[in-house]
């Protein structure tokens, strides 16, 4: 209902069905204009939109007052009509004003010119910022966002349930922030990370299905996809596989893009080693070609140093590049992939007569040359770039430059989903202590066919861990969760981890899992990530109403500020001053 005891319409609601209506509307002012000697044109506008209406040229009234129009709904005469404006073949005439509030001159215009605005000052004035037709839409979106997520969930039988805010500090995550108590000096509280523990506990408590869009706040320095509070749907699950997991959260998360507006397709499914094979990074983006190709064979026996013994070699089709990338652009290109890792980068234009052009190119043979460009597809006026190195660098030096070579900007469309799953159980081994360390949380299941390498070659044990990537952005990970006592002291142990520790660190969640602990699994994405690429947004900060800086900073409020000597001493906390 857009009708309140103050006004019967809202300023982007009226059309030619209204004419002879008299309505009262209410808003601001977006835009004054004379109109001869005895009228003037004031747009009015809410959230919905704009509406004219034709006031008295004696009405004293300015840019962002607040005011209550009651008029009659006229057509706009033929010469006037807008057609950029879903109001525009109407305005409203014989109009009553009255001011219900006055303002000062905003900071900046209330339009979409104010998108050349400095971000600082866009955040110090964030409430004349939403004002804006692009944080209203974004900030609706996020709405209808959340609110599809909330039907998909509950449709399939999730219980919404709340856990705390104030948790007990696991230091081996993400650092934390650290509340104090107030009544137990010396104690801290921390802020939940995610609700973790207490989702698998709930599973243990019989609640079954369990979801929550969860406020999780991790001091991580921030960047365009990360800020210190975030929200993400949070749903755990017992009796399932990572396939069923895989299904429900599926279900919300196409549930949210038919929301804003998209026909999502289906959500494909790889594994991480076809992910880093194909792509050479574990969130890849499916919307364009030039996928890595395995090349180790055709150089098997090559003359060529570069390649001779390499044990992976790898090249990627720049397709039709080759003019775009001189040599100063390909030394600057070599020189990003031995800062990532690599010896070095070969490069090869195809020339027009499908011989390659580059400085190594005397040394390929004319049968790896054949081989060469019938494995890559390679015609004429393309880009070859190969390098040969251990597996894991070949793939991610090849993916980041297949990235930086073709990627489109992340809200391009098509929107292209994918589970990326059986992750690396254990991703190498701590220097200090020679063990292996988790790719995920220590509570995660490996994948039942490798349990028995366990103790013997944990490095090749795949785990239950998945990703929800989409175009090239990880929205969330999660995973099947070790339900048996037996299996995660086993965990513990490769992780050097004693019964002693455990119990210390992780005593009140291991616990109840002796009572009868169901298998379960979960995950967890994040909104602010999925409604940014949704709304066409490069940065999460235009998708929550109040961020924060780069720097942590609430330009608004001025937090973080110093706190009064007074509730330290009730703290039981002492400032100390910086380090030099």
């Amino acid at each position: 209902m857009s009708s309140t005891t103050m006004r019967s319409h809202q300023c982007g609601e009226l059309r030619a069905e209204h004419i002879g209506q008299q309505v009262t509307l209410t808003g601001w002012v977006a835009t004054r204009r004379e109109h001869g000697e005895k009228l003037a044109f004031v747009d009015l506008r809410d959230h919905t939109g704009v509406t004219q209406c034709v006031v008295d040229n004696t009405v004293d009234v300015r840019a962002e007052w607040v005011l209550r129009v009651t008029g009659v709904v006229a057509a706009r005469p033929a010469e006037s009509v807008n057609d950029r404006l879903p109001t525009g073949a109407v305005e409203l005439q014989d109009c009553a004003v009255e001011v219900l509030n006055v303002a000062e001159p905003p900071p900046f215009p209330v339009s979409e010119r104010a998108d050349q605005v400095a971000e600082n000052t866009r955040l110090q004035h964030r409430y004349i910022d939403i004002r804006r037709e692009r944080m209203q839409r974004n900030l609706r979106l996020r709405a209808s966002v959340n609110s599809a997520i909330r039907r998909a969930m509950e449709e399939q039988g999730f219980v919404e349930v709340e856990t705390p805010m104030l948790v007990p500090s696991t230091p081996e995550g993400a650092r934390e922030f650290i509340v104090p108590s107030r009544q137990q000096p010396g104690s801290f509280y921390a802020l939940p990370q995610s609700p973790q523990l207490f989702k698998q506990l709930l599973m243990v408590a019989g609640i079954d299905r369990y979801y929550q869009i969860a406020r999780c706040l991790r001091d991580e320095d921030l960047r365009a996809d990360r800020q210190y509070e975030f929200m993400q749907l949070d749903a755990e699950m017992s009796f399932v596989t990572q396939d069923d997991v895989h299904t429900a959260i599926g279900a919300a998360v196409l549930a949210a893009a038919r929301a804003a507006g998209q026909d999502p397709g289906e959500i494909v499914k790889i594994t991480w080693q076809e992910a880093m094979n194909r792509f050479g990074v574990d969130k890849p983006d499916m919307r364009f070609g030039s996928e890595l190709v395995e090349l180790t064979d055709v150089f098997a026996a090559t003359e060529f140093k570069a390649f001779a013994g390499a044990p992976s070699i790898k090249g990627i089709n720049a397709v039709g590049q080759a003019d775009q990338y001189g040599r100063n652009k390909l030394d600057q290109m070599t020189d990003r992939a031995k800062q990532m890792g690599a010896k070095g980068l070969v490069w090869l234009r195809v020339a027009g007569d499908g011989t390659f052009e580059s400085p190594v190119a005397k040394f390929i043979s004319d049968d790896e040359r054949a081989q060469l460009t019938a494995r890559l597809a390679a015609e004429p006026g393309d880009l070859l770039l190969i390098v040969a190195d251990q597996w894991a660098t070949t793939c991610e030096v090849l993916g980041q430059l297949r990235n930086d070579i073709a990627r489109p900007p992340v809200h391009e469309g098509p929107y292209r989903y994918l589970w990326v799953i059986d992750f690396p159980m254990f991703v190498g081994v701590d220097e200090a202590t020679g063990r292996p360390k988790p790719g995920h949380h220590p509570f995660t299941q490996p994948h039942p066919d490798d349990v028995h390498l366990l103790e013997t070659d944990p490095m090749n044990v795949r785990s239950q861990a998945y990703d929800l990537v989409l175009n090239g952005w990880e929205l969330g990970s999660g995973s099947i969760r070790i339900h048996q006592p037996e299996l995660q002291a086993r965990i513990f142990a490769l992780l050097g981890i004693g019964e002693e520790e455990a119990q210390r660190k992780f005593g009140f969640f291991l616990n109840p899992f002796k009572f009868g602990a169901p298998p379960h699994g979960g995950f967890a994405f994040g909104i602010d990530r999925l409604v940014a690429i949704l709304a066409g947004e490069e940065n999460i900060r235009e998708v929550i109403a109040f961020p924060k800086t780069q720097s942590g900073a609430d330009l608004m409020t001025n937090a973080p500020t110093p706190v009064a000597a007074k509730q330290l001493d009730e703290l039981g906390i002492r400032v100390l001053p910086p380090k030099a």
